[in-house]
């Protein structure tokens, strides 16, 4: 497996590179938001990035804005969406890409009452993104979410979305899966039924009751189970520690954590 590390968009960008360089990460994810990682000013510092990249051996994978509204019922607002992720889209390819994640738009405001309207925005926007991504280059590599989204969540609805979209790929978060009434399964069942469709994985540990964060080992998921599924299906390829803290170093000690499970589990 290849480990990284993904970036807080508050800081600049290189500065973080080098920092996950130091740490003895494979590769950085880019986290395309504002105020430092807006795709405006990825490209405008696109040698820049790529020089430090390569300057410390390190691969890349983007992952497409959070805080868009891409199935909201007003139409500007989807369409401005749009705008902003077909352009971070074209940046990520240009800084060198070949896989990036994207979020299923969130069911948000008066959208609660008419679920069915806004999944079909939601689905058409995916569609949007597909095509641009066969012109790219670059894989989509959808990741499952969180309950609050209230699409992209649970398995039958992503299989849904996998069998319409055939080039889609999943990147499994365990931290997402992890959360609700069906938490404590909801992880393995993906695995299952996803297994070959896997194209990136995010860890991170959590108390089943919010996005927390934590490291590996402070929360509630069997993260050695999961290392015997992922080992079982194949799955060799990216895996980005999502620990957000102040304290860098604990990324480490999940990376070290996660290395003892794989090595238990082969």
């Amino acid at each position: 497996m290849r480990y990284g590390a993904m970036n807080f968009p508050v800081l600049p960008v290189v500065e973080e590179i080098k920092t996950f360089n130091e740490l003895g990460f494979d590769y950085l994810e880019l986290a395309m938001d504002p105020p430092e990682a807006h795709y405006s000013l990825l490209s405008e510092n696109r040698s820049v990035i790529i020089e430090a990249l390569e300057n410390s051996a390190m691969g890349i994978v983007c992952h497409l804005p959070t805080f868009v509204y891409a199935a909201d019922l007003t139409d500007s607002i989807r369409r401005a969406s749009l705008t902003e992720m077909q352009r971070s889209l074209s940046v990520a390819a240009d800084l060198g890409a070949d896989k990036v994640v994207l979020h299923p738009p969130m069911i948000s405001g008066m959208g609660a009452y008419v679920a069915d309207r806004v999944r079909a925005f939601a689905i058409e926007f995916i569609a949007d993104m597909v095509e641009m991504s066969k012109a790219t280059g670059v894989t989509i590599c959808l990741e499952n979410m969180m309950p609050r989204n209230g699409f992209g969540v649970e398995p039958a609805e992503l299989e849904m979305l996998f069998w319409r979209f055939p080039t889609l790929q999943l990147t499994l978060d365990t931290g997402h899966a992890n959360l609700g009434e069906n938490g404590s399964t909801r992880l393995g069942e993906l695995v299952e039924r996803f297994g070959e469709r896997i194209g990136h994985v995010h860890l991170s540990d959590n108390r089943g009751h919010h996005d927390e964060h934590l490291p590996l080992g402070f929360g509630t998921i069997d993260f050695r189970r999961l290392a015997k599924e992922l080992h079982n299906v194949g799955y060799e390829g990216t895996l980005t520690f999502e620990v957000f803290d102040e304290d860098r170093r604990l990324l480490v000690e999940s990376r070290r954590y996660w290395r003892q499970l794989l090595d238990t589990s082969t």
